[in-house]
């Protein structure tokens, strides 16, 4: 079964880096507890550690979630994972390390479709989770994203039969290769913007969502996926 006959409807609720709104985002409790509240999916960010190991992470740094300071890449796995990804976010989560895409797989996998958004540029990247894909019998459960156009020819190219999706804000330049999804910030989203994702046969994801009045209107003008900090608030909305 592909991708996208899983995900067959609108008003579909992933979780923003996991349920994020309740638990430090892009770590193994925040995936857990989307899955608690319902949602479909999650979304997650990856990077490549300096010993080249995929990483879950949204930023470039470390600075920002956790209790270290430093690129990403700049580091390799041994010391990425002495880092507290939870404790900064609330004492209650301290000493939970960044994870990486194995350990998310591995625990939730087979229990949601997950939007792998590709943040870095390094070479390679795409091959290394394409792997990741093939070994955990993944390709029918992931979207890859990126706002990179150049990272998604490259995974298309790698794994053509996995779904790929541009991530754009406005006056971004527009995609010109075929793509199953495009994934718009959610103010960009109309009535005619829908209507010529229409015509052009493609699906339509939107982040990040929090208002439950703006994810209903979304989900009447036929948006596929909406992405949430908090999939519990989102999916009491749209019942």
């Amino acid at each position: 079964m592909k991708f996208w006959d899983r995900m067959a409807g609108t008003g579909i609720v992933f979780g923003h880096r996991g349920a994020s709104a309740y638990a430090p985002q892009n770590t193994l409790p925040a995936f857990e507890l989307a899955i608690v509240q319902g949602a479909a999916g999650i979304e997650l960010d990856v990077h490549l550690s300096a010993d080249r190991y995929p990483v879950v992470i949204h930023d470039f740094t470390v600075d920002h979630t956790t209790n270290g300071r430093g690129l990403v890449s700049g580091m390799p796995l041994i010391q990425l994972k002495t880092l507290d990804a939870g404790g900064r976010f609330d004492p209650k989560f301290a000493e939970i390390s960044i994870p990486t895409l194995d350990e998310v797989f591995a625990l939730v996998g087979q229990k949601l479709l997950i939007n792998v958004e590709i943040k870095a540029d390094t070479d390679g990247i795409e091959q290394i989770v394409a792997d990741k894909l093939v070994e955990f019998k993944m390709q029918d459960r992931v979207i890859i994203s990126s706002f990179n156009t150049e990272i998604l020819q490259r995974f298309r190219a790698v794994l053509p039969e996995v779904a790929i999706g541009y991530l754009y804000m406005p006056g971004d330049a527009g995609v010109v290769f075929p793509v199953e999804a495009l994934h718009p910030y959610h103010e960009m989203i109309t009535a005619e913007y829908m209507a010529q994702a229409a015509e052009q046969g493609v699906r339509v994801n939107t982040w990040t969502v929090n208002d439950p009045a703006r994810a209903v209107e979304l989900k009447r003008l036929g948006v596929n996926v909406i992405i949430s900090d908090k999939p519990d608030v989102i999916l009491a909305a749209l019942k």
